[in-house]
């Protein structure tokens, strides 16, 4: 048989359909991700996937292969934060949280206790010591990595790591703003600042991932910690059992009308956000993280479930407010993982071991304490992610525990914010002295 020969014109279509393979357009993006979420929660329904699904969670997943997404350059790198920014950030996790809070068991989360505020802090004093902690065992390993500030022509360049690293302490016990306000407090070199963004993008998001495959086998883990989760699952039965005895087919209106709640309560939740941060900026500085938009919108919409959550409004709980809660959460989830660049990690691989050295350091002295006091994994994991994350991810990993539990994780993560300046000040003063 004799070879097929192509003319020009067709090797040039040919050609031009693999150069215009990467996804650049955002709606043909998110179009992707409802495919790939759509796949996964059929694929975790049929019987013959059940023992993938055991091993392999499914929401780890919805994280995961958008991630994969970007590793193999299908999508556009000047794209891939769209979604997240233009989408779940400002309008679908402002929702989930008003959906999900909606129908809360406030009692019952009070009797969560003071073992979930215990490892919310031990986590924040895991930050706090592990940077300094991480910073000298990576000086004995590359004293080229941990550097002082370079004076040149006798002007500071501000190129010490552990101006740098004040970034991240920022970003691992408050979240954004946190890390803003520590960018400008110790005025690291802008040039150089990439580089700790690629340390908390990859080490945070790795260590998510951890947590998302071990919400799958948490049953175990608190066995291991010797750990009493009944308040955990009281308020996941209690929650439950509202949803079941208030349950009913959803009707057009029902939708409707949760629709009309969700973003209603977004709407007013931006409008007044935008005023309290612009007096908080005035008052504070604008820097400050409580001069944060984001932080108030997350304030605010928590605040509005939990107050629905008293009223007659809650029935809507039973025609499936907090499911559709679960559906934004899980395309923030989809978003968040596409942000995740894992061959950034090979780029600066000695700052990426300093990270990880951190989070083990924060790993260790929140397992330490929850085995002394023996409180649950989901209190770990929520507590670690209301620092190292935030209100973007403390809900989606207190959802892969239960969808009912997301609340618990805004909840925790509006403390984060709190404390974040002061704890990431502690740590970049104690990193300072490792230096000098």
């Amino acid at each position: 048989m004799e070879p097929i020969q192509l003319d020009p014109q067709t090797i040039n279509s040919i050609n031009g359909i693999f150069i215009d393979l990467p996804i650049s357009e955002s709606t043909v993006l998110f179009g992707a991700l409802a495919v790939i979420l759509g796949a996964i929660f059929y694929t975790s329904s049929l019987e013959g996937w059940k023992k993938f699904y055991k091993f392999v969670p499914a929401l780890l997943l919805c994280y995961l292969l958008p991630a994969l997404l970007s590793e193999f350059h299908i999508v556009d790198p000047a794209i891939r934060e769209t979604p997240y920014q233009n989408l779940a950030k400002p309008y679908l996790l402002p929702a989930a949280l008003v959906l999900m809070t909606l129908g809360i068991d406030f009692e019952g989360l009070k009797k969560l206790g003071w073992k979930a505020i215990v490892m919310f802090l031990a986590g924040t004093v895991g930050v706090i010591i592990g940077g300094p902690i991480a910073m000298y065992i990576t000086d004995l390993i590359s004293p080229d990595t941990v550097i002082a500030d370079t004076i040149t022509n006798g002007v500071n360049q501000y190129d010490a790591t552990w101006r740098g690293l004040s970034t991240l302490a920022g970003s691992w016990i408050g979240g954004g703003a946190n890390q803003a306000a520590m960018l400008e407090t110790y005025k690291y070199k802008q040039e150089l600042y990439g580089q700790m963004v690629t340390v908390d993008i990859v080490v945070a998001n790795l260590w998510m991932a951890v947590l998302l495959f071990s919400a799958g086998y948490y049953k175990q883990i608190d066995k291991w910690l010797k750990a009493d989760n009944s308040a955990m699952e009281n308020l996941k039965n209690r929650i439950k059992d509202y949803q079941s005895s208030t349950a009913k087919v959803a009707t057009t209106t029902d939708l409707m009308v949760i629709m009309a709640i969700a973003f209603g309560a977004v709407g007013i939740s931006h409008y007044l956000s935008a005023f309290i941060a612009e007096g908080m900026g005035q008052w504070l500085g604008v820097d400050h993280p409580f001069a944060s938009g984001f932080l108030w919108l997350v304030v605010l919409t928590t605040t509005i479930g939990l107050s629905l959550s008293f009223t007659k409004i809650r029935r809507y709980e039973g025609a499936g407010a907090s499911k559709i809660g679960s559906v934004f959460i899980y395309i923030l989830v989809a978003t968040i993982g596409l942000k995740m660049d894992i061959a950034q990690a090979f780029d600066k691989p000695m700052l990426i071991v300093l990270g990880v050295i951190w989070m083990i350091i924060h790993v260790l002295v929140m397992l330490g304490i929850a085995k002394l006091i023996k409180a649950p994994l989901f209190y770990v994991a929520v507590g670690s992610k209301a620092n190292i994350g935030g209100a973007a991810s403390a809900p989606v990993v207190a959802s892969a525990f239960d969808p009912s539990l997301a609340s618990v994780g805004a909840l925790m993560a509006i403390l984060g914010y709190a404390v974040g300046t002061y704890g990431a000040i502690a740590c970049a003063q104690l990193m300072k002295m490792i230096t000098n």
